[in-house]
């Protein structure tokens, strides 16, 4: 076995074999670390694998495992695929750490064996922890550990179901001489957890933290190894969590689910739409309600706009919260070309109230209907919703599954909705629930109705 030092960049991964001040790859400052690398040079026999036919497959009995919180199934695409690995990410004290446990927790009571092991608590901490949740007596194992190899061996000698690991980043394999945290261990870590969550039909989960540019941490190609992504995010001020689904082998991608943090643990919100509006103000300059998909599920959400003059002579400013501050950017100015308004002297402030964010084209029409709302001093009628993507021309394009938009606005008790005139031609009338549906071409006739 040889040696080799080499530089890594903590950033990107890009490897050089003297130090740098800069990376060449990524461009970041002071992220090349010196780590030894050892080179196997034995000769290794994998045992051959055989191609079969796909008729001669034959499918697993029981596929999933589900647990008893719904909104986190459905992220998972129907639950937790066995033999899967799943990468679950997010800022410290998001809750991360609670979220699995109590999936542990779950997991345990249905006689599924578990084995959680904590590179961060001791087994005081995570037991006090479980007794504020509420665990109940079950074939939930706990280990402190951080060396991967004795971590391995234990998971070997319990055969459990279902194996967590938090977090990635403070275990570390002996086989390497770096710290942990680093490329090279992370990849290290991640490969031998997936081979044997693999070997084993064991449904595994990591815990990542992340960056502070609030992307995982590690290299890139550890979201190519797992099966799944999440994403755990929300402000730690505030009650809600929201878990995104960025990458997922066994069902859609961009599913979310929402919960709220207490005492007792993480909540699932089965009703997202009442929830982002509970607090909604009636009858308010600047506020529109817009429908809009995430992943399978459809969801009410309120856009504000504020528009005040400007403090900054000649450099008016420009800010946004849930949205695409580009996109934003490209909306303001299809207001002043295609209907006259002047936006130089003003700033301008937009906001997806609750944290939420919006990141398809069909919130288009709501951010510029609540820009001239606050503009006019005109509020929308309280029992009108919208969606539409905004085209430079000022028309309003069609979007995807308008019928799910149009019956959760109609569960949550709006009246109108103006959506664009493409989308009501190919409705079926049968479908249709008891709404009032206004058809737009552009955004002056959209403009014309409301105001």
């Amino acid at each position: 076995m040889k040696q080799k030092t080499t530089f890594i960049c903590q950033n990107c991964g890009f490897h050089s074999p003297k130090w740098l001040g800069r990376c060449l790859n990524c461009g970041e400052w002071n992220t090349l670390i010196e780590e030894v690398e050892e080179l196997v040079t034995a000769e290794y026999s994998f045992p051959a694998s055989e191609p079969l036919l796909y008729e001669e497959i034959k499918e697993a009995r029981r596929q999933r495992i589900k647990t008893k919180i719904e909104e986190l199934n459905r992220v998972l695409g129907g639950g937790v695929v066995l033999g899967s690995l799943v990468l679950i990410g997010g800022e410290p004290g998001i809750g991360k750490s609670t979220l699995l446990l109590q999936v542990s927790g779950d997991f345990a009571n249905q006689g599924e064996k578990v084995l959680y092991v904590s590179g961060e608590e001791s087994l005081e901490q995570i037991k006090i922890r479980g007794e504020r949740l509420g665990l109940r007596d079950g074939n939930l194992y706990l280990l402190a550990e951080t060396n991967l190899e004795r971590i391995i061996a234990q998971a070997e000698k319990l055969s459990p179901q279902v194996f967590v690991l938090d977090s990635i980043q403070t275990v570390f394999s002996s086989k390497l001489s770096s710290s942990p945290g680093t490329i090279s261990q992370v990849r290290e870590v991640a490969n031998q957890v997936f081979r044997f969550s693999k070997r084993n039909g064991v449904s595994s989960f990591l815990i990542g933290h992340i960056t502070k540019e609030g992307s995982l941490a590690g290299p890139k190609s550890l979201e190519h190894m797992v099966d799944v992504v999440l994403y755990f995010e929300g402000e730690r001020d505030h009650a809600y969590r929201v878990l995104r689904a960025l990458k997922n082998r066994f069902g859609p991608v961009s599913e979310l689910a929402i919960f709220e943090m207490g005492r007792g643990g993480l909540k699932a919100i089965s009703n997202p739409s009442a929830f982002f509006l509970k607090e909604r103000p009636v009858e308010e300059t600047g506020s529109v309600v817009v429908c809009t998909i995430k992943g399978s599920r459809p969801l009410l959400a309120e856009i504000q706009a504020l528009v005040s003059a400007t403090l900054f002579s000649g450099n008016p400013r420009r800010m946004t919260v849930g949205l695409d501050h580009f996109r934003a950017s490209m909306l303001l100015a299809i207001v002043e070309r295609k209907l006259g308004y002047s936006f130089a002297g003003e700033d301008i402030y937009l906001n997806v109230a609750g944290g939420l964010l919006i990141d398809e084209p069909a919130g288009d029409l709501g951010v510029i209907l609540a820009v001239v709302s606050c503009l006019k001093n005109k509020a929308m009628p309280p029992d009108v919703s919208v969606f539409g993507e905004v085209g430079l021309s000022g028309e309003i394009r069609s979007v995807n599954q308008p019928l799910a938009r149009l019956k959760e606005a109609h569960s949550m008790g709006f009246k109108r909705i103006i959506l664009p005139e493409g989308n009501l031609s190919h409705l079926e009338k049968k479908d249709i629930p008891d709404i009032n549906l206004m058809g737009v071409k552009n955004i002056k006739q959209a403009l014309n109705i409301i105001f």
